[in-house]
């Protein structure tokens, strides 16, 4: 007992994570289609990152910016529109844009299960009124959907990425597979993967950010930090920002 008592004593404090001198990350949960709170949440992030002082400032999407809220269409526009604007920023391919973009490709199957899991919303939004939906099978609707969708958002999505690491953090959609290396994680996880990355309690190599797993409050863990707060239904859109060692979150209702 007094061993275990000493070593523990003389093991060294965790690492504090951190990002790179000079850069302030702000990165931002899912949206699905809430621009009304993507608009209100750039505003707090806007006058944080002032109040703060001089840094260079980067912007993180952790993906899922469509579906379930009522405007996934406008939620695209403005985040094309922050793209074209030379701010940095990048963008994380979410599951509902994996599905969305599929969809768009011409699969029936992928439609199907993009009204299944919220896409109903997003085709609407892009200028499909209630009762034409209503009136079209996924035959007609299919090619109705891609002929609304303009070709710049369809291009702006597929240009989503897979993964951002930046310094002691690594920004994914969904989480990671634990023990396998960074460079060797297969796209299909960082988007969809669930238990098997919630319940791992040891180190990744990194502070993993992400979203994907809807929780009331921010998750906090010492390998990881889940933001997606339920926007869609909640009303809470989450920021977590990161300068140096410091970390602290942002919010829609706070």
């Amino acid at each position: 007992m007094v061993l275990k008592l000493l070593r523990r004593a003389i093991d060294p404090a965790p690492r504090i994570a951190r990002v790179p001198d000079g850069l302030r990350v702000y990165a931002i949960g899912d949206i699905h289609g809430r621009r009304d709170l993507l608009d209100q949440l750039l505003f707090r992030i806007e006058a944080d990152d002032k109040a703060r002082g001089a840094a260079r400032s980067q912007l993180i999407f952790l993906g899922d910016l469509v579906d379930r809220g009522p405007n996934s269409a406008g939620v695209v526009q403005r985040a094309l529109e922050i793209d074209h604007s030379g701010r940095l920023a990048r963008f994380l391919m979410g599951n509902h844009e994996e599905v969305f973009l599929k969809a768009l490709g011409g699969s029936l199957e992928a439609l199907r299960f993009f009204v299944k899991i919220g896409g109903r919303a997003t085709i609407l939004s892009y200028g499909i009124s209630e009762a034409e939906y209503d009136a079209m099978d996924y035959e007609t609707l299919l090619p109705t959907l891609i002929a609304r969708v303009p070709q710049a958002h369809v291009d702006f999505l597929r240009g989503f990425e897979n993964q951002i690491a930046i310094g002691d953090y690594l920004f994914v959609h969904a989480g990671i597979r634990p023990r396998v290396p960074f460079e060797e994680q297969v796209g299909g996880d960082l988007r969809w993967i669930r238990s098997e990355f919630l319940d791992f309690r040891g180190d990744h190599g990194a502070v993993v950010v992400h979203g994907h797993t809807i929780t009331d409050d921010v998750e906090e863990r010492p390998n990881r930090i889940g933001i997606d707060t339920g926007a869609f239904a909640s009303g809470r859109l989450t920021a977590v920002g990161l300068e140096g060692g410091e970390r602290w979150f942002l919010n829609t209702t706070a």
